[in-house]
C-alpha cells in the first residue's frame, strides 16, 4: 500500500529548521509521491530545487490570490521559466481568495486567467485555490478560460453545489485534514465525488487532522485522510490510497 500526497508545502518556512529529517521519515511510512506546491515566485523556485533533490517529490508552480499585491503580471514569465523543469506537474496554485483579500478581486481574476493561459500553453493541468470566492471561479472556468488539461480543486471546500459543478467540468477534487475536524460535515460532500475524480493531500504543515490537530502537520497524515473517505465511501483504505495514487498521476502526468 502506496500513498501520495498531492499536495504539501515543503517549501513553507515552517520547515525550514528540520526539513530533511522530515522528508527522509516520510517515505518508510508508504508516501511515496509528494506534489510541493508553489504560491509565489520563491516558494515555487523552492519546490523546483526540492524535486531536484529527492526522487519522490514533485512541483507545481505559481502565483497565489495571496500572494500578488506587490506583484506585477510580468512575472508570469518566471513562473513560465520554472515550469520548464521536468519535475514541474502543473501550474499552482493559483485562484481566487475573497477570505483574506476583498479590496483586488479583479487583480487576483486577471492574475488567475494568466496563469490558466500559461498553463495550457505549456500542456500543464492547474490546481485551483478557491476561498469564499465559489461563483467567481466556476464563471471564470465556464464562461472565459476552461483549462485544456484541467487540474485539481485543492482542499476542496465542502460545497456540494461547487464539487458538482467541478466535476462536470472535468476536475479533480482534493481532500484535507479539515474533513476529520470534529465539527466538519463532509459526507454528503464526499459522496458527491466519482472515485475516479478523488484525491488526498494534507497542505503540509497546515490543516494537520484528528487527533493530531494543533501540531505541524506532514504528509505521514495523508493516510488519515484515506482513513475518513475509505469510512464514508465504504471502502477499504487500500482501495482508496491505490485509487488516489493512480489519479494523482494521471492529473500530474506522472509515469
Amino acid at each position: 500500500m502506496e500513498f501520495f500526497d498531492s499536495h504539501a508545502h515543503y517549501n513553507d518556512l515552517k520547515f525550514d529548521e528540520d526539513r530533511e529529517q522530515i522528508l527522509q521519515k516520510i517515505q518508510p511510512e508508504k508516501v511515496t509521491k509528494i506534489t510541493c506546491v508553489g504560491y509565489n515566485i520563491k516558494s515555487s523556485e523552492l519546490a523546483v530545487n526540492l524535486s531536484k533533490e529527492y526522487d519522490f517529490l514533485y512541483a507545481t508552480v505559481g502565483i497565489s490570490p495571496n500572494d500578488i499585491d506587490d506583484v506585477e503580471l510580468d512575472k508570469i514569465e518566471q513562473i513560465r521559466d520554472l515550469a520548464k523543469n521536468d519535475k514541474v506537474v502543473a501550474i499552482g496554485e493559483i485562484g481566487l481568495d475573497y477570505y483574506w483579500n476583498k479590496e483586488n478581486k479583479e487583480k487576483q481574476k486577471e492574475f488567475f486567467v494568466k496563469q490558466i493561459e500559461l498553463a495550457d500553453s505549456l500542456d500543464l493541468p492547474i490546481v485551483i485555490h478557491c476561498r469564499d470566492a465559489v461563483m467567481d471561479v466556476l464563471d471564470i472556468l465556464k464562461n472565459r478560460i476552461n483549462p485544456k488539461k484541467r487540474g485539481i480543486f485543492h482542499c476542496c471546500m465542502l460545497n456540494k453545489e461547487l464539487i458538482k459543478e467541478a466535476v462536470k467540468l472535468g476536475f479533480y477534487i482534493s481532500f484535507s485534514g479539515n474533513i476529520t475536524f470534529k465539527t466538519a460535515k463532509p459526507e454528503v460532500c464526499i459522496e458527491e465525488v466519482p472515485v475516479d475524480k478523488i484525491l488526498i493531500e494534507t497542505d503540509s504543515p497546515y490543516l494537520t487532522p484528528e487527533p493530531f490537530r494543533g501540531m505541524r502537520n506532514d504528509s505521514r497524515n495523508v493516510k488519515l485522510v484515506a482513513k475518513k473517505i475509505a469510512q464514508i465511501k465504504k471502502m477499504q483504505v487500500e482501495q482508496v490510497a491505490k485509487i488516489t495514487f493512480e489519479n494523482a498521476e494521471k492529473i500530474y502526468q506522472i509515469k
